[in-house]
């Protein structure tokens, strides 16, 4: 008798757990995964999500402070996507464009440094630097 119990509790709940749940979907693997509204999974790691750039000087900021790090270091790679990230943060940030001119050349693309020096020019046309920077520039033509 006390073997047919567990017998008896599967078959009732077998109907149960066949009845399609709209909040599940089934995987390849065979795991359960929810879903959203509009029938897309949700992004499982944040780490790996596509960032969402607005205007935020403070992050720009903040990435620049992390890139000159990096370049202090000696570690220009690195640096030159924290600039480049500061640009994609406020990209009227005309330090970021120079740092990333910077780190561009150090890394010997010349066709990124001239553009990241030609987006500082237009936006510090004027500063005490500007004639130094189209130097730089006619050197990397």
């Amino acid at each position: 008798m006390s073997r047919w119990v567990p017998a008896l509790v599967l078959l009732a709940v077998a109907p149960l757990l066949a009845q399609e749940n709209p909040q599940l979907k089934k995987r390849d693997e065979g795991k359960l995964q929810t879903v959203d509204k509009d029938g897309l999974p949700p992004e499982e790691d944040k780490s790996i999500a596509v960032p969402v750039y607005g205007f935020n000087p403070l992050q720009a900021q903040k990435e620049i402070r992390t890139g000159n790090y990096y370049f202090k270091k000696g570690s220009f790679r690195a640096a030159a996507g924290r600039f480049e990230e500061a640009t994609k943060w406020n990209s009227g940030e005309p330090e970021a464009w120079l740092r990333l001119g910077e780190a561009e050349e150090r890394l010997k693309d010349h066709k990124a440094a001239r553009a990241a020096y030609t987006n500082y020019l237009k936006l510090a046309g004027d500063s005490k630097i500007a004639d130094e920077i189209r130097k730089k520039l006619e050197k990397l033509k």
